[in-house]
């Protein structure tokens, strides 16, 4: 007997009912009993109709279980939505003993959510867990940490744009992290590409204060800048303050792991830097640039361990990107889900463009985190 395959749908419109009418034309209509989990991805200009569209899917379609959020765009096969109602959805051909839905967690104190987890895991390999946060809770990093390093789950997913209830877990709710956690038995593989190209040599900060860049190598931080960066784009610190960023590394990574953030002020008369992030004295940091050809290498790279990791073909996959990716570093003409497919073939995917993307037990930025289900 044939295993129930994944089905995908996705479609831009001009309303709500076009888009999710369109979606069941392709995902297919079935009876209440029909096994099933939805992922369900929306761009903003639909996020006033996310629980209308939820029911719709859920009456035709018949999959009861449906989790998602509202990015600034969406992704599917071979195609990327930006500003317009469009959306993307995935359904998982999963019974409802192997998965359970993660509701809201608003604070960095998971209990509940981490007692649920073990209980379901049984004492097994810890379960992946896909996960939508609301980048307007200043605890999400402390949420997403608590939860993956107290329940021993596996996190991936993406941050939400700023709509409020921006997120799905069997209802439209918002405010913190929500999800699905997947049993220790539903394989999947997971990969994370990033993309930026060093401008100048690593360095340690030998003095910060919260997100202040005081000395960088015992020297003043903007001195360094300065000398990574370049005479020409040291003379327009503002431009250079857009165009550079900093690679952070992470403790403890055996991988290479860095998180990059964004510059967020320059002090020329005091030679000091601020940054997107908190720092801490004895950090390594890099300054680097995002750049296209970097970030093309990094996606075929991430595509070629997994696909080895994985063993096969993929049946299906969930992607989440950085906002800031997508046409804005790779071009027009959907190029980034373009690549993904050149990498691994044709298989239905879904995912959406975050705020910031969540990978293992971190919230990244300027990143693609991908899923793939063997």
């Amino acid at each position: 007997m044939t295993a129930p395959a994944f089905r995908a749908g996705h479609a831009a419109g001009n309303g709500w009912r076009e888009v999710a009418g369109a979606l069941v034309d392709q995902l297919g209509t079935g009876n209440m009993e029909t096994p099933g989990l939805g992922f369900l991805y929306l761009t903003e200009e639909l996020a006033g109709d996310a629980a209308g569209i939820l029911t719709f899917l859920r009456e035709r379609t018949g999959v009861i279980d449906w989790v998602g959020a509202v990015g600034f765009g969406v992704a599917a096969h071979r195609t990327e939505y930006f500003n317009e109602p469009a959306g993307a959805a995935l359904v998982a051909p999963f019974p409802s003993s192997r998965y359970r839905v993660l509701r809201s967690i608003v604070t960095d104190r998971p209990g509940q959510a981490v007692d649920a987890v073990r209980a379901f895991s049984g004492g097994a390999a810890a379960p992946l867990a896909i996960v939508h946060g609301d980048a307007t809770n200043a605890t999400i990093p402390e949420i997403i940490a608590g939860l993956a390093d107290e329940s021993g789950a596996f996190l991936a997913g993406g941050l939400t744009a700023l709509a409020s209830r921006a997120q799905i877990a069997d209802e439209v709710t918002g405010g913190g992290l929500s999800g699905v956690m997947l049993a220790p038995g539903v394989g999947a593989v997971t990969g994370l590409s990033q993309g930026c190209t060093p401008i100048g040599p690593s360095h340690v900060i030998t003095d910060g204060r919260a997100n202040v860049l005081v000395e960088l190598d015992r020297r003043p931080s903007l001195d360094v800048f300065v000398e990574d960066i370049g005479r020409d784009l040291a003379q327009q610190l503002e431009r250079a303050g857009r165009m550079v960023h900093v690679a952070l590394s992470v403790p403890g990574s055996d991988r290479g792991d860095y998180l990059v953030r964004n510059l967020t002020g320059i002090d020329p008369d005091r030679g000091l830097i601020a940054i997107g992030d908190t720092i801490d004295t004895g950090q390594a940091l890099t300054f680097c640039m995002r750049n296209r050809d970097t970030a093309t290498a990094d996606i075929r790279r991430m595509a070629s361990d997994m696909a080895a990791r994985l063993g096969g073909p993929p049946s299906a996959g969930l992607y989440f990107s950085c906002v800031a990716r997508g046409p804005n570093l790779f071009g027009p003409k959907s190029r980034e889900m373009t690549l993904i497919a050149e990498a691994l073939g044709d298989f239905p995917v879904a995912g959406f463009y975050a705020n910031g993307e969540i990978f293992n037990h971190r919230l990244y930025g300027y990143t693609g985190v991908l899923v793939l289900f063997p």
